[in-house]
């Protein structure tokens, strides 16, 4: 058998039959475990090693001369840290020796898991937008429009959303839109506006207190 998992096979099928038969089993039945979780994935050579591909690479594996070579990725292993920390492996990389069975449980267990980062990776990319003003953001039924220009469109200061929508809106026709402008007014030209009650009063007045700031005298 080759020291080495990568070889010039076409395709998984030729790269399982360059082994001895009793690696051949346990290739297959590693294989036809992923299968089982992801029938509808691709199979390929990626790497020089059989490779199952869905909206990107899901797990590769590979026959070295101790072990079976299983790569989830490394987020695949840091979802399992725990149920992996009896085999040897690296940041990416898991190590089943030829000496013992293969976990299949907890081998479909980190392929399901695979699938299902893929597929919200996928989902993300699809849903990517660029607004109009070259902003990027993900569009969803919660937010579907850019969010960077919905912040924009704010008033410079929150303080309008403290009101209610007749004083807001006397405020807004008024040009009054942060509280430096604001503090340019006396309280009797603000009760003046259209729509402003008194009852607004109060409140402005404790937003310019604590912003060092007052009603013009």
């Amino acid at each position: 058998m080759k020291p080495q998992s990568m070889n010039n096979s076409a395709n998984i099928d030729q790269y399982i039959q360059d082994f001895p038969p009793e690696i051949q089993e346990r290739l297959q039945q590693l294989r036809t475990t992923i299968r089982e979780i992801t029938p509808e994935a691709e199979e390929k050579i990626s790497y020089g090693i059989p490779t199952f591909y869905l909206q990107g690479n899901l797990v590769h594996f590979g026959a070295y001369k101790n072990h079976i070579g299983f790569y989830p990725a490394p987020s695949g292993i840091q979802a399992f840290q725990e149920e992996l920390a009896t085999y040897e492996g690296g940041k990416g990389t898991i190590k089943f020796p030829l000496n013992k069975p293969l976990p299949v449980d907890l081998i479909k267990k980190i392929v399901a898991y695979r699938v299902e980062k893929n597929l919200e990776k996928a989902t993300s990319k699809k849903n990517l937008r660029t607004c109009r003003n070259g902003h990027k953001y993900y569009k969803s039924s919660d937010g579907p429009t850019c969010p960077i220009c919905e912040q924009e469109r704010k008033p410079q200061d929150d303080f309008l959303s403290l009101l209610v929508a007749p004083a807001r809106r006397a405020l807004e026709n008024k040009g009054i839109t942060n509280i430096q402008e604001l503090s340019k007014y006396s309280e009797e030209e603000v009760l003046k506006l259209h729509g402003f009650g008194p009852s607004s009063l109060p409140k402005l007045r404790q937003v310019l207190a604590d912003n060092k700031l007052s009603f013009r005298q």
